[in-house]
């Protein structure tokens, strides 16, 4: 008997820990959706993110559900001295979240923290050369994208990509473009797509427009910042940013790249400028 209870008590462990994980996540996200999106909030997303009120009705009420659920499950820590306001978590989450619009996600699932500087900030670590050998490298950084569940930003940085939509330059855009890169299990360069065949299309035009950037051309630069030849996964970042600061551009010279992004991110940020 006594073997049997505790046999049942494991079961019930091990039920109740798979409905936990399984079903929970779920049921939460349902109950933070179903609340409705505070006007202070609103206010906040109307003023910082100029795209917005050229959005669809759906699109809208999509971005307000998104921002709800990332802020409910997202950490936003201050750093050096740096107090964090409302208005700073819905202007990154609102840039954030833009880049789960109509498409099927795992909502930055292994993301848990967004560390906010006032300004730019310096990282010091150990890095392995060529060769193999370790030195110590000093960085001056707008913003950082981790692996180990947490983002980086200055947030002077966040409030210039908020100001201006359309110069092509947005820290947040860029480093939740590596959050989506990371999903696939390591920044290449290529995110999670929908199909096999995808992935042989992505690889073709990826691979001739980062070459393109990477060799240069003086009489015809691209539209694309020359950061994003440092490697591919930084490419994919800084094409996002064009992407949605630069749509018509980036259609213009770079139609094949353009289409590839549009089939990605499911929509045309064209019709918002």
């Amino acid at each position: 008997m006594q073997i049997y209870l505790a046999f049942l008590a494991i079961v019930l462990v091990v039920v109740s820990a798979a409905v936990y994980i399984l079903v929970w996540p779920d049921i939460s996200r349902r109950w933070i959706v179903a609340r409705p999106f505070p006007p202070p909030w609103l206010a906040i997303l109307q003023s910082r993110l100029p795209i917005y009120r050229n959005m669809t009705t759906t699109q809208q009420r999509e971005l307000q559900d998104l921002i709800k659920v990332f802020l409910r499950r997202k950490r936003f820590i201050g750093c050096a001295g740096l107090e964090i306001t409302d208005e700073m978590c819905v202007t990154i989450a609102a840039q954030a979240c833009l880049l789960l619009l109509n498409r099927p996600t795992y909502e930055y699932a292994d993301l848990r923290f967004i560390y906010v500087y006032p300004s730019g900030f310096r990282t010091t670590r150990d890095v392995r050369d060529e060769i193999g050998l370790v030195r110590t490298q000093t960085r001056d950084l707008l913003g950082e994208s981790w692996r180990t569940g947490k983002v980086i930003l200055a947030w002077d940085e966040v409030e210039h990509g908020a100001r201006n939509f359309t110069d092509g330059h947005n820290v947040v855009l860029h480093e939740f473009a590596h959050q989506l890169d990371e999903e696939a299990g390591v920044a290449n360069g290529a995110p999670l797509l929908y199909t096999k065949a995808a992935y042989k299309s992505w690889a073709y035009v990826f691979g001739q427009e980062f070459a393109r950037l990477r060799a240069g051309d003086p009489e015809n630069p691209s539209i694309i910042d020359r950061y994003g030849a440092t490697n591919p996964a930084e490419f994919f970042a800084v094409a996002t940013e064009t992407f949605f600061e630069e749509p018509n551009r980036m259609y213009e010279h770079h139609r094949e790249l353009f289409e590839e992004m549009r089939s990605y991110y499911r929509l045309d940020p064209r019709v918002w400028v």
